[in-house]
């Protein structure tokens, strides 16, 4: 079977672009997409995968957006391929002219739908609110007219599933995102604290901050997924101005290196608002380090509480509180994480994208 997977950009690789790759690779797929930097992709691990641009699009929101919008619209390969994998939110207009068609559903555009207040109070300026507001409700509805040409929906979460339901009036089918947990191992700690994210505002990394701050015998290393655009480098720049000295920012490290910083940490911690899945603690649990994770979104469905480390309400207080309950014997955790990290993994997650191509195809 012919079977093109269709993705925004591949110019910065985080989650999402992980499970497009993934894709991919274990489908023997094409890829096409707008940016591409072909060294990151390999630097994760990927490689022999024929990805093509669809043409280029702006650094900076929201023309970014808009551009990859209209590009994947025009997009027509009818008779060059039997499937189209949509893995991206903005590509989903690809789905127009490209079937049969499969949704792999990060989420509904969560600037529109459920991180629009979010959005508009603590990223848009006062003087662009209207024109936001605007361009919000002009996609709110090219979305609901795209997703009537999507064939089958699949969810990486139950709270992607929630999101599907209520802002895109659809039903969804649970796939969990595949975790390589073969390539993730345990060593013993080197004494450091873990979070690995994209310097955004969604991730609320200004926390993980705060409690470093009032824990000033721990250390973390925060792994960041930087971007070029205005909206990345100021937060990036917000959260190198309050770092604590006990905090390191770490940028543009190999999937090798990344591997081995899961493998070497004594604890993993990440505070994203209503995180959609969230691979990087399955990640860390697969290596078998215990997570603090606030206790929303995706996090609910991966991190047992009090099992493989525990779900805190987002704050500071709460956050250090958990810290140091795990402090006291992280190696204590890495059973039951390794073997919680087993349901996510790659194995599990081919053979059930493989039976839903089956049952669209039969």
């Amino acid at each position: 079977m012919r079977i093109a997977v269709l993705h925004n950009y591949l110019d910065n690789i985080g989650g999402a672009e992980m499970v497009g790759l993934t894709l991919a690779k274990e489908l023997k797929a094409d890829v096409y997409t707008t940016n591409i930097d072909h060294d990151k992709i390999r630097s994760m691990g990927f490689s022999g995968i024929k990805i093509k641009s669809i043409g280029k699009v702006p650094i900076n929101a929201p023309l970014r957006q808009q551009m990859a919008l209209r590009l994947f619209r025009k997009l027509d390969l009818r008779g060059k391929y039997d499937l189209f994998i949509i893995d991206g939110d903005w590509a989903v207009s690809a789905a127009v002219n490209n079937r049969p068609n499969i949704w792999y559903c990060h989420s509904p555009i969560r600037e529109i739908w459920d991180l629009y207040e979010y959005t508009r109070n603590n990223v848009v300026g006062s003087r662009n609110r209207l024109l936001f507001d605007i361009w919000v409700r002009y996609n709110r509805f090219l979305s609901r007219r795209y997703v009537k040409s999507v064939d089958k929906i699949i969810v990486n979460s139950r709270n992607v599933q929630g999101r599907v339901k209520t802002y895109l009036r659809k039903d969804s089918t649970i796939i969990n995102p595949p975790i390589n947990t073969g390539e993730l191992y345990y060593r013993k700690s080197r004494g450091y604290w873990l979070s690995v994210n994209r310097l955004i505002n969604h991730k609320r990394v200004e926390l993980q901050m705060k409690a470093f701050e009032r824990l000033p015998n721990e250390r973390l290393v925060v792994v960041g997924c930087y971007e070029k655009s205005k909206h990345f480098s100021k937060y990036t720049r917000y959260i190198d101005s309050i770092k604590p000295d006990n905090v390191t920012l770490v940028a543009d490290v190999s999937r090798k290196e990344l591997v081995k910083y899961y493998a070497e940490c004594k604890a993993f911690i990440t505070t994203s608002l209503h995180e959609d899945f969230g691979m990087t603690p399955v990640e860390a649990m697969a290596a078998g380090k215990p997570v603090v994770a606030v206790d929303e979104g995706g996090y609910k469905e991966t991190v047992l509480d009090g099992k493989t480390g525990f779900l805190v309400e987002p704050r500071v207080y709460e956050i250090v509180k958990a810290m140091k309950i795990i402090g006291k014997n992280p190696a204590a955790y890495r059973k039951a994480c390794q073997e919680r990290a087993k349901e996510f993994d790659t194995k599990e997650f081919v053979a059930k994208i493989k039976k839903q191509i089956a049952g669209l195809n039969p």
